[in-house]
């Protein structure tokens, strides 16, 4: 019989960390953050209260990685739905798409767009959202020529991001996907005007 391979240090070091990572996210979803406790997370998890502390300062360092674990998704959705051969405009409006519909992953706009903001405070999740989410969305608006010469584009890039927050916010409540992404869609597609032809 074969012996199974001996995991390194660093690889049960990142096991560790993902089991909290992710027994906090489902008890934050379920419970809130005020209502989740350190030692709910570590059982959940299947570990001591000690090997939490040894990963995560506190309850607050834990939950920002959740939260920094969730923005990356998000962002990779995006990317992944806008590969380099599409031209700006349609990255743009594919983009913005795969945006809403990362949102959709049970818990994730709580935890983005109203914990987030609760917990971390909104300059430090603006922080995270400009390092990840929008900075896609900068990027897309930059290569479709948006607001060239006209406006800021760092000033459009938090205005567009912020109505993509609204929107995702608004499917969480219940709102109809399809009217919130076709408002979305439409109030893009006015934003980058016709589209020239070649």
């Amino acid at each position: 019989m074969a012996k199974a391979p001996t995991r390194t240090n660093r690889e049960r070091t990142e096991t560790t960390r993902l089991a909290l990572i992710e027994a906090a996210r489902a008890l934050f979803v379920t419970k809130g953050y005020a209502d989740t406790s350190t030692p709910d997370i570590a059982v959940a998890a299947g570990i001591t209260r000690g090997a939490l502390y040894h990963h995560f300062t506190d309850k607050r360092d834990l939950f920002r990685q959740v939260l920094l674990r969730e923005a990356q998704a998000v962002t990779a959705d995006i990317e992944a739905a806008t590969p380099d051969q599409l031209t700006p405009r349609r990255a743009l409006l594919d983009g913005s798409e795969a945006y809403l519909n990362a949102m959709r992953v049970p818990g994730r706009t709580r935890l983005l767009l109203i914990d987030g903001p609760a917990v971390l405070g909104l300059a430090e999740i603006m922080a995270m959202d400009d390092a990840t989410s929008a900075s896609s969305l900068r990027e897309g608006l930059s290569r479709a020529g948006m607001g060239k010469g006209e406006v800021s584009l760092d000033a459009l890039g938090r205005l567009l991001s912020a109505a993509f927050d609204r929107a995702a916010l608004e499917i969480d409540a219940g709102a109809d996907v399809g009217e919130v992404r076709a408002a979305m869609l439409w109030l893009l597609e006015r934003a980058l005007g016709a589209e020239k032809k070649r």
